[in-house]
């Protein structure tokens, strides 16, 4: 008989546990899991990873960039930069036009191996339009236009690789010189980033 009474006992504390527990749902219903990795000495050691993870990420784009400036007909490479990074506030058209137009400048003036002519040309036309415009402009031309303005724009994205990947570089030197290993401070980051 106690038996009975205490395990009616139990069984009334447990109901009257389950109620609070559904009025402390009810009432703040906006309740997030706590993710354990968020205390203060992660958050220390994520804070070390920022600059790294930002060249990271500058560094992806670049490279998706690279890879769309190869992969499309020339014409149409503007418009696959626009469409893959629509969120951008770039105009790709203007970049591209500049990188062409520094990269001539010095085939004209310090080369010497072009015409100032097409300097002007390159100056005054749409980047889809450029090579249209050369090889009207000069049908005589022994090179090839196509490959010489991709090659002025590879070897621009392929400084930015270069400079983001000698920035990692140096973040993993300074994190590792701090006396943690920067594999652990990006696992920690991306941890406490929920990254992974």
């Amino acid at each position: 008989m106690a038996e009975q009474k205490t395990k009616r006992y139990l069984e009334l504390q447990m109901e009257e546990l389950k109620a609070a527990h559904a009025d402390n749902i009810a009432q703040n219903p906006t309740v997030k899991k706590v993710n354990p990795n968020h205390n203060a000495k992660n958050a220390a050691i994520a804070q070390m990873y920022n600059d790294a993870a930002e060249y990271e990420a500058d560094l992806k784009c670049f490279e998706d960039e690279l890879f769309l400036v190869n992969k499309h007909n020339f014409a149409d490479i503007a418009t696959a930069l626009h469409e893959a990074f629509p969120k951008e506030e770039r105009d790709f058209a203007q970049e591209l036009n500049a990188i062409v137009e520094m990269g001539w400048r010095d085939l004209v003036e310090v080369k010497k191996t072009h015409p100032q002519k097409q300097l002007e040309l390159i100056q005054t036309t749409d980047f889809t339009k450029i090579l249209d415009v050369l090889n009207s402009e000069y049908p005589e031309y022994e090179g090839d236009f196509e490959l010489e303005i991709r090659a002025l724009l590879n070897a621009r994205w392929n400084n930015l690789i270069a400079i983001k990947k000698e920035h990692i570089k140096q973040e993993l030197y300074e994190i590792n010189t701090s006396g943690l290993k920067a594999k652990y401070v990006k696992r920690v980051y991306e941890k406490y980033h929920g990254l992974v």
